[in-house]
């Protein structure tokens, strides 16, 4: 699937990528709704259906990631939410042989992420995945989404890169076109993001099964 020869810098995504997305599906589909309808004084159904608005509203935008922004607009305080049910996040199969593998080779091994620095945060110390990396970028930090093409432009800044000699990972095929936009020619999708509903339907974009179908690494 990958001719690691041609590759010099790997970004990884986290969400729905090396983490398994159950964790955040049921955090804003279900634990959030509970809390918002508790908060509010709504029933479920309609907490869900003010949310769903919400949610629509700003999708693919910077505030979307935010948990600061969530935390106004929602009168919650999403940091401690997410921490509630913590015990639900997950390293997707494969993940970790994958970058054990990456981590012995010469390859440079970046993980970009839409996730606020405070779900990061809480993400690397359930998962202790920080140590197989060379760096963590934090879209907020650069102030665009990776939606946004120019993001890919803005991180070479921080983290230079030969963009034909890249291979960006995502489950996200909006953030895989705007990586194909800005000129990285090598991408790959995540067949199924979250573990408990089934496999996504061929996209677009080639997509892995397992991590271990990359292997080896030379």
């Amino acid at each position: 699937m990958i001719n690691w020869g041609e590759i010099d810098t790997v970004f990884l995504d986290m969400d729905g990528t090396l983490l398994d997305l159950h964790f955040d599906n049921h955090f804003w589909l279900e634990h959030v709704p509970q809390q918002y309808a508790g908060k509010h004084n709504l029933a479920l159904d309609e907490a869900r259906r003010v949310l769903e608005e919400k949610y629509q509203a700003i999708v693919g935008t910077l505030n979307w990631y935010c948990i600061d922004y969530w935390s106004d607009a929602l009168e919650l305080d999403i940091a401690e939410l997410k921490r509630e049910i913590e015990h639900l996040i997950a390293i997707r199969p494969g993940v970790e042989g994958f970058l054990l593998a990456l981590k012995a080779s010469d390859k440079r091994v970046v993980l970009v992420t839409n996730a606020h620095q405070k779900s990061l945060s809480l993400k690397m110390e359930n998962t202790g995945l920080e140590k197989y990396f060379d760096a963590l970028i934090c879209s907020h930090d650069l102030g665009l989404p990776k939606e946004d093409p120019a993001f890919w432009d803005k991180i070479s800044v921080q983290e230079p890169y030969r963009r034909e000699r890249t291979l960006l990972i995502d489950d996200s095929a909006s953030v895989l076109e705007s990586a194909r936009r800005a000129g990285i020619s090598h991408l790959l999708s995540i067949q199924q993001p979250d573990m408990q509903q089934a496999p996504r339907p061929a996209g677009e974009f080639p997509a892995v099964e397992s991590f271990s179908e990359l292997l080896p690494i030379a």
